[in-house]
């Protein structure tokens, strides 16, 4: 049977909390309590209704971390339309790819983007020329738990994004699952620096808490001495950044000065965190804990206390109450414990599908369980550990190597600043381990290869140290491996002496 939503949870929270603050702007310091961020979302909606926008209607967004993101996704909840966030670090090709792909009805954008929307393939409405639309009586809409909220384009990693439809359900069990799993609560206020058009700014924290009746802090553009400011200042509890966010926050002269007397919690997603984070929130005496997620789950998947975080480095923990975990290997069988695998995962936060691609998402889906492409193992106590993607896993000469783990070993040397590490082709291994590394301070490729023989295989260590001054990253601050490895793809193919690195 389906379950027909009576309004939204916003409107619930608005009349159970309304004058509580539900969203400060980082930049200005203007505030909104429930009541008005409501009231906000429902006159987006009316002016929606004016521009001719109805139920299926596709609304793009081209807009830095603003508080239109949380007007426009409960406006569309309104009346039925859909929200599609675009990456506002792509090109003009790349959101025209995505306008038409989900054949957007219109596009709203912030001022910050006026001038490269004159680009786009499709209607463009500023928010000035929004709200000076008439508003029109909302009309009744019965909205279906099961029917599409948003749609949010992956990164494009292999080939062309894809639009993951994500349902009320989705986006509402996602949050319930946080709020109790991880104990958040109306007194929590987050710091949302991740971009909101990725799921992780979205809602990783800030729809949780707005569930919780807590408050969300928008800042545009990610700094570390800014970052510092405003959780001080607006009194944050927790917040979630990525790795590379948390390498300039401890390497901040300003990070040794603080301590962050409100925060919790600090949480860590988007990619394994490198163990000296850890060890820098520890010496604060701060808890600092990682998460797993992606954009067709939730994303948020695992919950580890944050007292046992630092005795489990590197793990996300057990699997949250309302969803359940698995590792297959090969697909067809269950790994034990301390074997890698492949991620399964299975709950109602679980993406309905990929937008006009049905074979991808047949290939994504079995039995009711997503394949994530994730790799990962458990120990003996249950506790979750990610190993790397599928696709990043690198065989040279017949042997498995996770470039995860090699990267965890560079980064443990005190002049690396990042790493990475790729397989590229070679003409006698199949692939060889090749490490990108940028540096705090001089170091030579000799002293880091000597440094990893003493710490993992032999057939592990990298074939070849590259150093760049800064490592490249995607929109949300993620390594770029692809970039790497397309970059060196002919360091050992090209070379005149094709044993010189074996």
């Amino acid at each position: 049977m389906e379950v027909e939503m009576n309004g939204s949870w916003l409107g619930k929270r608005s009349q159970h909390s309304p004058y509580k603050i539900a969203v400060i702007d980082g930049e200005t310091g203007e505030r909104w309590n429930y009541k008005q961020l409501y009231d906000r979302s429902s006159c987006m909606a009316g002016r929606l209704l004016s521009a001719g926008i109805g139920p299926g209607d596709r609304v793009a967004l081209l807009s830095p971390n603003h508080i239109v993101y949380f007007e426009l996704l409960f406006a569309c909840g309104e009346i039925g339309a859909i929200f599609v966030p675009l990456n506002w670090r792509l090109a003009d090709k790349e959101w025209n790819y995505i306008v038409n792909d989900c054949k957007a009805k219109c596009v709203i954008v912030h001022d910050e983007y006026l001038e490269e929307s004159k680009q786009l393939e499709c209607q463009v409405f500023s928010l000035e020329e929004l709200a000076a639309k008439e508003m029109q009586l909302r009309r009744s809409h019965a909205t279906r738990f099961t029917d599409a909220a948003a749609i949010i384009y992956t990164g494009g990693t292999t080939g062309h994004p894809k639009g993951v439809i994500l349902t009320y359900e989705n986006i509402a069990c996602n949050a319930i699952n946080t709020i109790v799993s991880w104990g958040l609560h109306g007194e929590d206020i987050t710091l949302t620096c991740l971009p909101m058009f990725h799921t992780g700014g979205l809602n990783a924290l800030s729809t949780p808490l707005l569930m919780a009746g807590g408050t969300v802090v928008l800042m545009r553009n990610f700094e570390a001495g800014k970052a510092i400011n405003l959780l001080n200042l607006y009194k944050c509890t927790v917040a979630l950044m990525v790795p590379t966010m948390y390498s300039m926050l401890i390497e901040h002269p300003r990070f040794h000065s603080t301590d962050f007397p409100t925060m919790k919690t600090f949480l860590s997603g988007g990619a394994p965190c490198p163990l000296e984070i850890y060890e820098a929130f520890y010496q604060k005496g701060k808890l600092f804990k990682e998460g797993y997620g992606l954009t067709e789950a939730g994303p948020n998947n695992f919950y580890i206390d944050p007292n046992e975080a630092y005795g489990k480095k590197g793990s996300v923990g057990k699997a949250m109450l309302f969803n359940e975990v698995k590792l297959m290997i090969n697909d067809n069988l269950e790994a034990v414990e301390e074997e890698v695998g492949e991620i399964y995962i299975r709950g109602s936060h679980v993406f309905a599908e990929y937008w006009g691609k049905e074979e991808e998402t047949k290939k994504a889906k079995r039995d009711g369980w997503l394949k994530t492409g994730d790799l990962g193992r458990r120990d003996e106590d249950g506790y979750f550990y990610i190993v790397g993607r599928t696709k990043d896993m690198i065989i040279s000469g017949g042997e498995n190597i996770y470039p995860l783990e090699v990267e965890q070993i560079l980064c443990q040397h005190k002049a690396v600043k990042e790493a990475c590490v790729v397989g590229v082709p070679h003409p006698v291994w199949g692939e060889a381990v090749i490490a990108i590394v940028s540096k705090k301070k001089e170091t030579s490729e000799k002293e880091l290869l000597t440094f990893c023989k003493t710490r993992i295989g032999v057939y592990k260590i990298p074939k070849k140290i590259v150093f760049v001054p800064e490592l490249p990253k995607t929109a949300v601050g993620k390594l770029d491996k692809k970039d790497l490895q397309k970059s060196y793809s002919g360091l050992f193919i090209h070379s005149e002496n094709k044993e010189e690195h074996v």
